[in-house]
């Protein structure tokens, strides 16, 4: 009882770890505009920043660019890679053929052949997409196989114990005790989806939080600069946020740690 009563008064509500994180970011940065005031420009300026841009509707423009990039590549990438790590775990042959391909690529940066994209597909939307579907789709194929091949044997065994075909295993069996790890695999892609969207954005074209950066930092516009940062930070936490509202609903039924 003593225990329970300890915990209820040490007890603080996210929302007000939330605004004590917030608080602190905003300290810091002051902090570093002061200390660093031609690489850091105050809350204030980048502000002013944001407010500038979006009553032109500059801003939303690059949003969107960028959001549709990601959201295409990614949701390809998505449905692609989910058949494609389900047969690398069921068919050892169609393993042995694709995954060295996958090995090799997964360990290539995305800046390094995006160049070589861009010369084939040039410098549109369809370059800027490929290159996000090949690096999410190289993670999340990955976390999905991992997750397929780690299913428990015992219940594989139980089902057939218990009758059921090979395709009640794997729609019954397979695929549930796989969610956690397809979400997981989401996840992922979507962070790599934005750290790819960088790398594709700022070597070519006229729209997007990447392009903006850097013509940004071509004027050393450091307010403008720190604005499209936050701007992927704060896409960056929603997908975040997405994602595990969806791991919730989907994967109820398994013991984890609140959030």
């Amino acid at each position: 009882m003593s225990q329970r009563k300890s915990e209820k008064q040490g007890f603080v509500p996210n929302w007000a770890w939330t605004l004590i994180s917030l608080a602190l970011a905003v300290v810091l940065w002051l902090v570093a505009s002061g200390r660093w005031p031609a690489v850091f420009a105050s809350p204030l300026e980048v502000w002013e920043a944001f407010l500038d841009r979006t009553a032109s509707g500059v801003l939303w423009e690059h949003v969107w660019a960028s959001l549709s990039r990601v959201l295409t590549g990614f949701g390809i990438a998505f449905v692609v890679s989910i058949p494609v790590a389900f047969l690398m775990a069921w068919y050892d042959a169609f393993r042995h053929v694709v995954e060295p391909w996958i090995q090799f690529i997964r360990n290539i940066p995305p800046l390094a052949y995006v160049f070589l994209i861009i010369a084939a597909l040039g410098i549109g939307q369809v370059s800027k997409i490929t290159v996000i579907f090949i690096a999410s789709f190289l993670v999340m194929v990955i976390t999905v196989y991992q997750g397929v091949r780690g299913v428990d044997v015992t219940l594989i065994k139980a089902a057939r114990v218990l009758g059921a075909t090979q395709k009640d295993i794997f729609f019954k069996v397979t695929i549930p005790a796989s969610t956690p790890f397809i979400l997981t695999a989401a996840r992922l892609g979507l962070s790599t989806s934005l750290t790819t969207l960088m790398a594709s954005e700022i070597v070519g074209g006229d729209k997007g939080v990447g392009m903006m950066i850097q013509q940004a930092s071509g004027y050393y516009q450091m307010d403008v600069v720190l604005l499209g940062i936050i701007l992927l930070g704060i896409i960056g936490i929603c997908f975040e946020k997405i994602v595990l509202f969806l791991e919730r609903r989907f994967t109820g039924w398994q013991e984890t740690i609140q959030r």
